[in-house]
């Protein structure tokens, strides 16, 4: 079968989050012309806050989005512990809590996915409320089947959906080849804020369970980001779509609960932004196949334990464009290449993960304790610039995992969105 044919120019990009409208704008600007398919009738504008860190930062500089990220910062003061009456155990400032370096932000991640979706919409094509129902790959090009029924070809096609990936599913098989669990759920929904909080992250621990809540700069009033983690060291059976299903087991896992828990829970009954999902990771030994690759979570989810995951989603989109456009529409060699830049720091992060998720969720009262002294003391000790130094270096190591190539005179390859 011939797959190295003409050079590759219309693209199908599977998603719209944030992965595939970030992809759309690199390849409109390489000359490419790419259509970009998501399942929901709009841009999806819920979600939490995401971190965005070392080549990330300069990623969206490069996209020209980076003055936007920062207009739309969450511009968190800091974080505090509390006890299940509610006191205050200890506080730390954000330049400590949230282990970033000077010129790291953090956005919602509905307001990243606008972001991209304004700047692309003029010059890339959406088509909202569909998705792929099957397609076949020739070796010249990529047939697809809508499920509107509508049939189109293009040159090649990019899974850009998620942890979930229907086009993993189609081209490489079951999800559960490729799914490692690691030990965890969590839950993140909008109720009310019950707290008073302005900018400011709460965290209650208990023994295999850990709940936050926040608002942010940008939050509506009166209102509060809830975020629920439990430890599972088996994957629970449930539809990732049954959202009614979802809430009973979180529901049944913090059943009994004190602090502010049975409020919270209560909220989420009513909460339509309300997410659930394993804590895992995406392994796979390729990411394409033929004319057809995954990007972002869809080919290495990291899991929201890295950190990582937006910031991959932005630079593999760059790198997969990149190389694209760098092989002059080879599919062969621009896949191949987009692998060989992303995979080293996709695995470190998947570490970075995998170390993370273990200390989410606690065994035990006393090492919740001693996590509790330590927050405690931290502000005061005289080594605490050092600790702060040396927990950011760790994040920065995995923020900076990838590198952030040039690809040439990347402004003139094609025609600016």
């Amino acid at each position: 079968m011939n797959t190295t044919s003409r050079p590759a120019r219309t693209v199908l990009i599977s998603g719209a989050s944030i992965a595939g409208p970030a992809l759309a704008l690199w390849l409109h600007r390489y000359g490419f012309a790419p259509t970009v398919v998501e399942k929901a009738p709009a841009v999806r504008t819920g979600g939490y806050k995401v971190d965005l860190r070392g080549g990330a930062i300069e990623i969206c500089a490069r996209t020209g989005i980076l003055d936007e990220v920062r207009a739309h910062s969450t511009d968190m003061d800091g974080g505090s512990y509390v006890d299940s009456e509610g006191r205050t155990v200890g506080e730390l400032p954000a330049e400590i809590f949230g282990g970033r370096d000077e010129q790291d932000d953090e956005i919602m991640r509905g307001d990243l996915a606008r972001i991209l979706y304004e700047r692309t919409r003029e010059n890339v094509e959406y088509l909202f409320g569909d998705s792929i129902a099957s397609l076949h790959d020739d070796g010249e090009g990529v047939d697809v089947v809508f499920e509107s029924g509508t049939r189109r070809r293009f040159d090649l096609v990019v899974g850009a959906d998620g942890m979930h990936s229907h086009t993993r599913r189609l081209v490489f098989g079951d999800e559960r080849r490729y799914k490692r669990h690691l030990g965890a759920y969590i839950s993140i929904f909008t109720g009310p804020d019950r707290l008073g909080l302005t900018r400011w992250e709460t965290y209650h621990a208990r023994p295999h369970k850990l709940i936050s809540v926040y608002s942010t700069a940008g939050e509506s009033a009166a209102t509060a980001k809830n975020c629920f983690v439990f430890a599972a060291p088996a994957e629970l059976a449930y539809d990732h779509r049954d959202i009614a299903a979802q809430k009973r087991l979180l529901a049944d896992a913090f059943a009994g609960d004190d602090w502010e828990i049975p409020r919270m829970i209560a909220d989420a009954a009513d909460a339509d932004d309300f997410f659930f999902d394993s804590i895992a990771t995406i392994h796979m030994d390729r990411w394409s196949k033929g004319r057809v690759v995954l990007l972002g979570d869809a080919a290495h989810c990291t899991s929201p334990a890295s950190g990582q995951g937006t910031g991959l989603a932005l630079t593999g989109a760059y790198v997969l464009a990149g190389e694209l456009a760098a092989a002059g529409g080879d599919h062969v060699a621009g896949f191949a290449a987009y692998e060989e830049v992303m995979r080293p720091g996709v695995e470190l992060n998947r570490g970075f993960a995998e170390k993370f998720a273990k200390e989410m969720t606690v065994s035990s009262r006393r090492k919740i304790a001693m996590r509790m002294f330590m927050v405690r003391v931290l502000p005061r000790t005289p080594f605490k610039n050092l600790i702060a130094k040396k927990i950011r270096e760790e994040i920065q190591r995995a923020a900076n995992a990838v590198p952030v190539k040039e690809y040439g005179a990347y402004e003139t390859l094609g025609t600016p969105a």
